[in-house]
């Protein structure tokens, strides 16, 4: 695979080329926001490049897609004062004196108790861990039940950080989330869920995939705007 790239206007677009014996020249948009180009035998580079600009604007548009599921954090010292969030509300961090290491929430603070402060961080990742585990799983049982009106049904829903995505479906048909994701508002986790449940339907992001995503969420590019917006 051979890595080349070509302006569009004040973009610079990167993308991978390979040659095999097909008919057309045809461009994938990975997740991850990498352009795939795969070329028939003895394609002249030159080709290949116009090809890419022309297509520009749409793959522009797709990494821009995708972005809403690249987690952004910003780093926190898990000291008392510290804003953080928890199902799209914000909470003050209480750090307290304790034996028992655990973590509770009540009106709008979050208290760690803990002997060892420098364990703050650890203690409250795997709160919203588990609390991550319970909400998804609330939330994502009526929508599975929707989309059984389909014809489909995820194997199981679980959770898994990943420093990339939001939210991806297995080719068993697993819906994985971020655990980071119990940050965000009830409708942009639902908002996940749904893009997820999509893909079992329809496995590529093509138009019958966006026109089934909108016909079971309307108003789902305001809550991707949201979820950009609020952990970026």
């Amino acid at each position: 695979m051979t890595t080349d790239c070509v302006r569009f206007g004040s973009k610079e677009i990167v993308y991978q080329y390979t040659f095999s014996e097909r008919k057309t020249l045809g461009i994938t948009i990975t997740p991850e926001m990498e352009v795939f180009v795969k070329a028939p035998l003895n394609t002249p580079i030159e080709k290949i490049r116009e090809k890419v600009i022309k297509r520009a604007p749409w793959i522009l548009k797709q990494q821009n897609y995708f972005l809403a599921f690249f987690p952004k954090t910003t780093p926190r010292k898990y000291v008392s004062g510290e804003t953080h969030l928890y199902m799209g509300r914000q909470f003050r961090l209480k750090v307290s004196d304790g034996g028992k290491g655990e973590v509770k929430y009540k009106g709008r603070f979050i208290e760690v108790i803990t002997k060892d402060k420098s364990k703050a961080g650890y203690l409250l990742k795997q709160w919203y861990r588990q609390k991550a585990k319970e909400k998804f799983a609330e939330i994502a049982e009526p929508l599975v039940v929707r989309f059984q009106k389909f014809g489909v049904e995820p194997s199981g829903i679980y959770i898994l950080d990943m420093p990339k995505r939001w939210g991806s479906c297995t080719p068993k048909d697993k819906i994985i989330l971020n655990p980071e994701l119990i940050k965000a508002p009830k409708r942009c986790i639902e908002y996940v869920i749904i893009h997820e449940l999509c893909h079992l339907v329809h496995h590529d992001h093509t138009q019958k995939f966006i026109d089934l995503q909108t016909k079971e969420m309307p108003d789902w590019e305001k809550w991707k705007a949201k979820l950009e917006r609020l952990l970026a």
